[in-house]
């Protein structure tokens, strides 16, 4: 740890000299990504200096306590909050994703159960919208298609915080939802009170944050546009305002409508295929690295069921790290820190314990 600590000491005064240097903050993605790590290395610098001072407070107490048993009594105290602070520490040198500070972009798409599934898709982007309140963080809908009972076929949301502390960031919580989720329900067609199981699909990509950071040549695309439709597939523009994306080199293809301004969908488009080819290259890293990092809460795979909502028992369930609690009501209305939190220190357990190994 001692060895570890030594190069990250060196790495923030380097990162505290480059953010002092007025050419640093002319390229913004470049000022961004430095102020990210700078933010991180802070908070380590801040735990070693607190686990240091309190290290030698207890050293001095027990040669006090040697000569006066009064000091005696601060022992106890002086190591339980050694122990914490050293835990705290340890956690802070866990290597953190590169991409947690990044701002996501989310996409709910309804699956397996037809209208209940678009129904409970409605009602992720709800719960997810709360939570991001509750965050502080802002929301914006990018592209949204509804169903024709009110739900929602799929919708892409962006999602903003302004923070520095890379622990803080969108990505840092959100990275753990993707996957499937799955509810279990008296859907309102049901004329018999039976219980439906329906699938909802999420997937969150960190966005980029310059669009220099992703290069995206205008040989590499093809934009398709035509009329935008709502519920049922009537058509509710007049003019070819949707924009179809299709990036050649990968086959990912992006689709907006939202906007009435093609401009509008195309630099919407353009967004969420920057993000989703990023996520794309990381997940190549991700899997060539996959034995160094043995984190068992994200997943590649996007049809991994991840959670139960059971409506009836108003029970959640998180498949992946054994959480469960019956306030699905209060989740549903955006308390959702519990669950996420639940992820996070799983995925820190599954690193310590990786650590540990090597």
């Amino acid at each position: 740890m001692l060895d570890s600590l030594a190069g990250l000491r060196s790495e923030h005064a380097s990162l505290q000299e480059q953010l002092s240097d007025s050419a640093v903050h002319q390229n913004p993605a470049l000022a961004k990504k430095i102020n990210r790590r700078y933010a991180a290395l802070s908070a380590i610098m801040l735990a070693d200096e607190l686990a240091t001072g309190l290290a030698d407070d207890l050293a001095a107490a027990q040669e006090l306590a040697k000569e006066d048993e009064s000091f005696a009594a601060e022992l106890p105290v002086l190591e339980q909050q050694l122990a914490e602070a050293s835990e705290k520490l340890r956690r802070l040198l866990i290597p953190r994703d590169p991409d947690d500070g990044r701002d996501a972009i989310l996409e709910i798409k309804a699956g397996e159960g037809g209208a209940e599934s678009a129904l409970f898709a409605a009602d992720l982007l709800r719960m997810y919208l709360h939570y991001a309140t509750s965050k502080g963080w802002k929301t914006e809908i990018l592209d949204k298609t509804e169903s024709d009972l009110g739900g929602i076929k799929d919708v892409q949301v962006a999602m903003k915080a302004n923070v520095t502390d890379p622990a803080q960031g969108v990505w840092a919580h959100m990275k753990y939802e993707g996957g499937v989720h799955r509810v279990q329900r008296v859907p309102v067609t049901e004329t018999q009170g039976r219980i439906h199981t329906s699938a909802v699909g999420v997937l969150i990509f960190p966005e980029v944050d310059e669009p220099e950071e992703v290069d995206i040549s205008p040989n590499d695309i093809r934009i398709d546009v035509f009329r935008s439709s709502g519920p049922g597939g009537q058509s509710v523009n007049t003019t070819d305002s949707a924009v179809r994306i299709t990036h050649l080199a990968t086959g990912i293809v992006v689709s907006m409508q939202n906007e009435k301004s093609q401009l509008q969908n195309r630099e919407a488009a353009m967004r969420v295929l920057r993000a989703r080819i990023l996520a794309a290259q990381q997940e190549e890293i991700d899997a060539e690295q996959s034995a160094a990092r043995k984190s068992q809460v994200r997943s590649m795979d996007r049809s991994e069921r991840i959670r139960t909502y059971n409506f009836p028992e108003n029970r959640i369930a998180d498949h992946r790290t054994g959480y469960k609690s019956y306030n699905l009501d209060q989740v549903m209305d955006g308390a959702l820190e519990p669950v996420v939190q639940s992820c996070i220190q799983t995925d820190e357990e599954a690193q310590l314990a990786a650590l540990g190994e090597s």
